[in-house]
């Protein structure tokens, strides 16, 4: 038999589940901050792949590296803060026949909302066959 204290019988369930989102709350707003900061970072780094590849092509067909680091920095339009030259490695600078070429982009992506951490360091990579 229940009691009634000041009209609400005692073991009601009322406000349990208020209580349990609560308590749950945090957890999945971790989680889905965690899913758009990773989701932030794969994208960051597939554009990376991607301008390196482009450069690198670049570099293959001009031979010029001045032209590489344009194409690199044209192709990563998206990041922010953008890919400046500094970011850009290009081995070696001349090309003949028989070398290959490397380009590399150090790029330092800051998160989102900073939960996770200011920056993190991504790298973008892609070698090809000088005027192959």
């Amino acid at each position: 038999m229940r009691r009634l204290f000041r009209g609400i019988a005692w073991g009601s369930e009322s406000g349990a589940a208020a209580v349990e989102f609560a308590l749950v709350l945090p957890i999945l707003v971790v989680l889905l901050i965690g899913i758009v900061e990773y989701g932030s970072v794969y994208n960051a780094q597939l554009m990376l792949t991607s301008a390196a590849r482009e450069g690198a092509r670049t570099m293959a067909v001009t031979g010029s590296a001045a032209q590489a680091r344009t194409a690199v920095i044209d192709a990563a339009v998206g990041l922010m803060p953008a890919v400046t030259a500094a970011d850009i490695t290009v081995t070696p600078t001349a090309c003949t026949a028989t070398t290959d070429v490397s380009v590399v982009i150090a790029y330092s992506k800051p998160y989102l909302t900073g939960m996770f951490g200011a920056t993190i360091a991504l790298e973008g990579k892609s070698t090809r066959r000088c005027f192959g």
